[in-house]
């Protein structure tokens, strides 16, 4: 009786909605839905974001998050680094707004063994149909995309060319969990990328597109479209949208602090001053 009563009394104590709500239809359910909503964020707003992150390191920022709170929230595996590094004018170092893709490994048979044309065919209409890069209507000045890939499969995603193409719409680096190809052009072309390992074939046959700025995971941790992303040789940190300014103005100071000190350790050590001290 004294249960039953303390049970009562706790539902009589709950708000009207909690009593009212129901469960989730089954059938809507059955066809997919997600739980964490995409933000749309203006691009004025995306540069006033990124103007307090100009010129920060990883390692400023993974300070800022602990000052916040986020202590090892952000930062991605190791695994993921820099394709190419830039010690004289740091290059490869960006930081950018993220729009994010999904890729999974395919269930659909291979094209098998086809004359030319028709494997041709059967490529392109992968490409367009299967995995196409939808993402790239929402590539604008500043933006970062971030992909995650299949994982354990060896495709290229990322090659060359679109990377480049990438660029040329604004983005200012690409991170990916999995792989890449064209590396040796990748490099050349000076476009930041951030890698797990390198890959070879193409998508077709081998991945298809999940879906298009939606949350994600890329090396063990979440990426939410908006989020803002800081890649340097030390790896890569996604800072949540909504402690952004306050993680900036922590990481500022400190690398602020770091470069008033290393400054005059080079007049010490007789070392000419650098882009890396700086003001």
């Amino acid at each position: 009786m004294i249960i039953v009563i303390g049970l009562l009394l706790v539902s009589l104590s709950l708000p009207v909605s909690a009593q009212t709500a129901k469960a989730p239809d089954a059938d809507a359910l059955r066809a997919g839905r997600g739980y964490i909503s995409t933000p749309a964020f203006t691009d004025a707003a995306d540069k006033a974001v990124l103007a307090l992150f100009k010129g920060l390191r990883v390692a400023d920022v993974v300070d800022g998050m602990d000052a916040v709170g986020l202590v090892d929230t952000g930062t991605m595996d190791q695994e993921i680094h820099a394709l190419w590094r830039d010690t004289a004018t740091f290059g490869h170092r960006f930081a950018g707004i993220a729009v994010t893709a999904r890729y999974v490994p395919t269930q659909r048979p291979t094209a098998g063994v086809l004359a030319t044309e028709a494997y041709d065919a059967w490529a392109g209409d992968w490409y367009d149909k299967l995995s196409p890069e939808s993402f790239a209507p929402l590539i604008r000045p500043g933006t970062a995309l971030v992909i995650d890939d299949a994982p354990r499969t060896d495709v290229g995603s990322i090659g060359s060319y679109n990377i480049l193409e990438w660029r040329s719409l604004g983005c200012v680096g690409v991170v990916t969990d999995g792989t890449s190809r064209d590396t040796d052009e990748i490099i050349t072309q000076k476009v930041p990328l951030y890698l797990r390992r390198i890959g070879r074939g193409i998508r077709p046959g081998r991945n298809e597109l999940e879906s298009v700025n939606r949350p994600i995971v890329c090396g063990g941790v979440l990426v939410i479209p908006g989020d803002v992303i800081v890649a340097d040789g030390d790896g890569v940190v996604v800072v949540p949208r909504a402690k952004a300014e306050a993680v900036a103005k922590y990481a500022r100071k400190i690398m602020d602090g770091d470069k008033e000190g290393r400054r005059e350790l080079y007049k010490k050590v007789g070392l000419k001053p650098d882009p890396s001290v700086k003001k």
